[in-house]
C-alpha cells in the first residue's frame, strides 16, 4: 500500500513522485494517477510539487490534496452510503464536482478533528446531515 507507514516526508515524496511522472509522460499506478489528477486541478501548488523545498504558507496543501483523495473515494465507493449522490447536487449547485468537493472538504475536516479530540470514530450519520446542509 503506498500511504501505508508512510511518514510525512514519505508521504509528500510520493505526491512529488507522482506529480515528476505524470509532467513527464510516464506512466502512472493507479494511485499515482489519482494524485496527478488532483495536482493537475491546484496549479498553485505545482511549485511545491516540482520542488523539495518546504511549505511555508499557512494552509498544508498536503493535507488539502489528501482531502480531496478521501472525498473522491468516498464517492466512488458510495461510502458512507449516500454521498456519491450528494456529490452530484453539489457538483451542480457549484459548478464542478472540484468546487463541490472544495465545500465537502471543510466539513469532512472538521468531523476528522472533531472525533479526533473527542477520541472517537468520526460520525458517519452527522457527516451526511452536514454535507446535505451545504
Amino acid at each position: 500500500m503506498m500511504f501505508a507507514d508512510q511518514n510525512r516526508d514519505a508521504l509528500r515524496a510520493s505526491w512529488r513522485e507522482a506529480w515528476k511522472r505524470h509532467c513527464a509522460g510516464l506512466p502512472l499506478q493507479p494511485l499515482q494517477a489519482q494524485i496527478a489528477d488532483v495536482a493537475a486541478a491546484h496549479p498553485e501548488y505545482h511549485t511545491l510539487l516540482a520542488s523539495e523545498h518546504e511549505w511555508s504558507g499557512p494552509e498544508n496543501p498536503f493535507l488539502h490534496m489528501g482531502l480531496h483523495l478521501a472525498i473522491r473515494e468516498q464517492v466512488g465507493t458510495d461510502r458512507p452510503a449516500g454521498i456519491r449522490a450528494l456529490h452530484g447536487r453539489l457538483s451542480e449547485r457549484h459548478g464542478s464536482a472540484h468546487e463541490a468537493e472544495h465545500r465537502m472538504i471543510e466539513v469532512l475536516a472538521t468531523l476528522l478533528w472533531d472525533a479526533q479530540r473527542a477520541g472517537r470514530a468520526p460520525d458517519e450519520i452527522a457527516y451526511l446531515e452536514a454535507l446535505r446542509r451545504l
